[in-house]
C-alpha cells in the first residue's frame, strides 16, 4: 500500500469538512517550524546538575548525528520512545522517563533543513509546557514534538505529552501537556507532528469516534496531525523524520506525499527496512 499510495486516516468525512471551512482564508504563519525536543526529565540529568546555555548547531549536513543503526531487539526496546498506560508523568520518587538522545539529532536535522530565521528551537529546559502553550507557537506553520507520549486508553483526557519535568535550577516543574490543555490552545498551524509512541491512539467512544491527542490538536486549529500507532524506535524515528522534513522543506512535497516518500526511503535502508521502524506513523486529517 505505502509503495504505491499515500495512506492517511480521517476521524470522519464531516470532520474534514469542518477543517477545510476553518482553514479557508487563514493567513499563513510567518515562521516555518517550531521544534520541542530532548526535554530534561530528571534532576540527576547532567544538564540539570550543571545548567548552561546550549545552542542548537546549524549545519549544511542535516543528517549529521543520525548515523547510528539499531541493535538487537532488546536494545531496540530500550531505545523506544515508550508510552505508558498511565494518567500522567511519574510522581516524586517514581522512576523518571529515560532521556531520548536521538530526539536531539532529530531536532538538529529538522532545524538544519528550515530556512534561517524561520525556526524555533526549544530544546532542553525550553522544551516545556510554558513554551508549548505560549502564543509564539501560532507563528509557525509546523509544530514538532519529539519526546515521550503518555496514553490513557480508559481516560483519554489524561493522555498527553511529557516535556521538561525540572527547570534550569533542577527544581521539579509540571511538564505534562495534558489533552485538556491542548483543547484550549490556539494553534492556527498547518501541521502538528507528534514524534513519540502511540500518539495516534485513544479511546473509541460511540457517536464520538476516537478521542485522543489528534482530536485535541485538530480542535486547537491544526488540519493535519502526524501520529504513531505503536511504540517507536528512537534512532529509527529520527531517521524517518529527517527524510520527512527533507521532502517537505527542500522538495516542497505535501505532508502526506512527504511521509510516504520518507517511508519508502526507509524501506530501502539497511537496518531500518522492517515496518517496525517506518510504518507506525500516519497522517490524520487534510491530505491536500
Amino acid at each position: 500500500m505505502i509503495a504505491g499510495h499515500e495512506v492517511l486516516s480521517l476521524p470522519s468525512a464531516s470532520v474534514l469538512g469542518v477543517l477545510r471551512k476553518e482553514v479557508g482564508g487563514r493567513k499563513r504563519a510567518p515562521g516555518v517550524v517550531a521544534v520541542l525536543a530532548d526535554p530534561v526529565f530528571d534532576s540527576q540529568d547532567p544538564r540539570a546538575q550543571a545548567p548552561q546555555e546550549q545552542e542548537t548547531e546549524r549545519t549544511d549536513s542535516p543528517g549529521k548525528g543520525l548515523r547510528a543503526a539499531p541493535g538487537t531487539a532488546s536494545s531496540d526496546r530500550e531505545a523506544a520512545r515508550s508510552s505508558q498506560e498511565a494518567g500522567g508523568p511519574p510522581n516524586a520518587g517514581e522512576e523518571k522517563p529515560a532521556r531520548l538522545r536521538f530526539t536531539r539529532a532529530e531536532a538538529e536535522a529538522i532545524l538544519g533543513l528550515a530556512p534561517r530565521q524561520s525556526e524555533l528551537a526549544a530544546l532542553d529546559f525550553d522544551a516545556s509546557v510554558k513554551t508549548a502553550t505560549s502564543p509564539a507557537m501560532s507563528q509557525y506553520r509546523i509544530l514538532h514534538f519529539a519526546t515521550h507520549g503518555v496514553l490513557d486508553s480508559q481516560h483519554p483526557e489524561l493522555s498527553g505529552i511529557v516535556l521538561s519535568l525540572v527547570d534550569n535550577k533542577g527544581k521539579p516543574t509540571d511538564g505534562f501537556l495534558r489533552l485538556n490543555q491542548i483543547y484550549n490552545m490556539k494553534l492556527p498551524v498547518e501541521l502538528v507532528v507528534l514524534s513519540g509512541c502511540k500518539t495516534g491512539l485513544g479511546k473509541e467512544i460511540k457517536g464520538e469516534g476516537l478521542v485522543g491527542l489528534t482530536r485535541g490538536f485538530m480542535y486547537a486549529g491544526a488540519p493535519r496531525v502526524v501520529v504513531s500507532l505503536w511504540d517507536v524506535n528512537d534512532a529509527g524515528t529520527a531517521e524517518l523524520m529527517k527524510l520527512f522534513y527533507q521532502a517537505m522543506l527542500k522538495e516542497n512535497a505535501r505532508p502526506a506525499q512527504a511521509l510516504r516518500a520518507a517511508q519508502v526511503g526507509m524501506m530501502k535502508r539497511s537496518g531500518f527496512s522492517s515496518p517496525y521502524y517506518w510504518a507506525p506513523f500516519i497522517l490524520q486529517g487534510e491530505w491536500r
